[in-house]
């Protein structure tokens, strides 16, 4: 999973991934991420198939997500994420 940041949004592309570790990723990168960023766009692609696509918009949940806005190119999916909790 390659990511890379602008501002307070993090790219990352999740092409060639399966579903199952696609996820996880993403999960993990939720959990991690810092209170810096606010948005997360994922390029899952769509030409190759929807599986990743239905995952992302569909499947993967967490508490950071607020919510999800599909954008009008369908390879990629913008995750708007809640402000981080204090610790």
């Amino acid at each position: 999973m390659m990511e890379r940041k602008f501002g307070w949004t993090l790219e990352v592309d999740i092409h060639g991934m399966r579903a199952a570790e696609a996820k996880r990723q993403l999960e993990l990168l939720l959990g991690r991420v810092g209170k810096d960023i606010r948005e997360i766009v994922v390029i899952h692609g769509y030409h190759g198939g929807k599986i990743l696509q239905d995952m992302v918009r569909s499947e993967l949940k967490h508490p950071r997500i607020q919510r999800k806005l599909l954008s009008l190119n369908s390879g990629q999916t913008t995750l708007v994420l809640k402000p981080k909790e204090p610790c």
